[in-house]
């Protein structure tokens, strides 16, 4: 590559820019997804907007323009080697994306005779690199010429925060088992009985499926929420009953654990364990054993409650 000479005089010309159409600002924000992938700046979409701006930063950081096009498969292959080239050199340059479909004026403004094709941009000025869909190998020997241009011409700048260490990909989620699918996709329909059998025949299948137990416990408590019109007279209707009122409390404690007040309803129908005897203490134990299942076993609240629990039966 020849020694760019470099001349503020030529920079771009910016006067024939207009404002894009609805139609060319949804394909740029289609190909921002990409960008989201590597620290913030290092890789944009070239607007009428930002495009001086862009021009602009090449007084400091070298900007390399990929100009594709949507109708052609090249730049398909160009692009992603040149992004995955910028992510790399963490804020060496930067590298601005640019369709030719869809901003036409832009690609205009380069002068470019056939598309995809890649310019450097230093100091304002204009830089032709090379046209097609070179190897990612051919695109870095390029990339590493420009750099060594730009740093002759005193362009040496980084791209703000982009040297920084990136943050790992976080681990995909694991696929539900078939099973335990079946069941969310049952409770998403409001298909309560098919989600609970779901469950239960996994847990049949595997009684160690701690997942599936506690997909029971929530399933049966979603369903009897379901009939519940005014949580806040069931618990007042509670209150005023007592603690002998067993259908009540239970009501009552169903409400409370799904408004995020476990503690509440254990010791409400811990209260109906000690007032009660013979089935209607047994109805409310096994209500209790039910509900611990959808807290987390670390807590605090599920302890107390299990060492109250304890003293109330003995």
């Amino acid at each position: 590559m020849s020694q760019p000479h470099f001349d503020p005089r030529g920079a771009v010309d910016l006067s024939m820019l207009q404002k894009p159409t609805p139609a060319q600002e949804a394909a740029a924000a289609n190909s921002q997804a990409a960008a989201r992938q590597a620290p913030a700046g290092v890789i944009v979409d070239l607007s009428p907007e930002n495009f001086q701006q862009v021009v602009e930063s090449s007084a400091t950081v070298p900007v390399i323009v990929a100009i594709g096009a949507s109708r052609t498969a090249a730049g398909e292959q160009m692009t992603p080697s040149l992004e995955q080239a910028a992510v790399a050199a963490r804020g060496r340059f930067v590298l601005a994306r640019l369709d030719a479909d869809t901003q036409p004026e832009i690609t205009q403004a380069f002068g470019v005779q056939g598309v995809p094709c890649a310019v450097a941009v230093i100091q304002g000025q204009p830089l032709p690199l090379f046209q097609g869909a070179p190897s990612a190998e051919q695109i870095q020997q390029v990339l590493d010429q420009v750099l060594q241009a730009a740093a002759q011409a005193g362009v040496t700048g980084t791209v703000p925060g982009a040297d920084a260490e990136p943050e790992p990909e976080p681990e995909p989620e694991p696929e539900l088992p078939p099973l335990h699918a079946e069941a969310y996709a049952a409770i998403e329909a409001g298909d309560y009985p098919r989600a609970t059998a779901a469950y239960t025949k996994a847990l049949n299948e595997n009684p160690g499926d701690v997942d599936a137990r506690i997909g029971i416990a929530q399933v049966a408590l979603m369903e009897r929420l379901e009939a519940v019109e005014d949580p806040a007279a069931a618990i007042a209707t509670a209150d005023a009953a007592g603690a002998r009122d067993v259908d009540a409390q239970l009501l009552a404690a169903d409400v409370e654990i799904g408004a995020g007040r476990a503690g509440a309803a254990f010791d409400r129908l811990i209260a109906v364990v000690q007032v009660t005897a013979a089935e209607d203490k047994e109805r409310a134990r096994k209500r209790l054993v039910e509900l611990f299942e959808l807290v987390d076993p670390a807590s605090e609240e599920l302890r107390a409650a299990r060492r109250n629990l304890s003293l109330a039966l003995f």
